[in-house]
């Protein structure tokens, strides 16, 4: 998935069509992705000093799986803010957050439903002999990596701890 000609096309439409809050959230995309882009490209050149210009674009790029978990990351920054701001009466700004999050909620693979994250997690309990909240840490690094990008880290942890209580 070239997600940098997603993101550019919709942004683009969204400037045709005057959608002020997808082209502010857009933007806001298009900022993170070249931000982690040049961290990467940093680290990249501070790791490999002798790779040629063309190899070190290659590298720079973002993987769709480090889109991905941008994308979270960028969700779950509006999602603490919506949280603040309810706390603080501004329902005006949460629930500006809250559209931006459909937004960018938009660009995440479809997530995965509550009880496939049960299933896994049971799978992960089963296999590894978890007996109780104390062996939480084991099972969700069982259990992560198989529903990164496919399931909100919170509701992941919420299930395993249901399961092991």
């Amino acid at each position: 998935m070239d997600y940098k000609k997603i993101i550019q096309e919709d942004l683009e439409k969204a400037m045709k069509d005057r959608e002020e809050l997808k082209l502010s959230v857009l933007r806001m995309i298009t900022a993170a992705v070249v931000n982690k882009e040049k961290e990467k490209r940093y680290k990249t050149v501070s790791q490999e000093p002798d790779l040629s210009q063309e190899d070190l674009e290659k590298k720079s790029l973002l993987s769709e799986e480090e889109f991905v978990s941008l994308l979270q990351s960028e969700a779950k920054k509006r999602k603490d803010s919506v949280v603040e701001y309810e706390k603080g009466g501004r329902k005006d700004l949460a629930e500006k957050e809250s559209k931006e999050i459909k937004i960018i909620q938009e660009y995440l693979p479809e997530q995965m439903p509550e009880e496939e994250i049960k299933k896994i997690a049971k799978e992960a309990i089963a296999n590894l002999g978890a007996a109780g909240p104390k062996d939480i840490g084991r099972v969700m690094a069982e259990v992560v990596p198989k529903t990164k990008g496919k399931a909100d880290g919170s509701s992941v942890s919420r299930i395993v701890k249901e399961l092991l209580s």
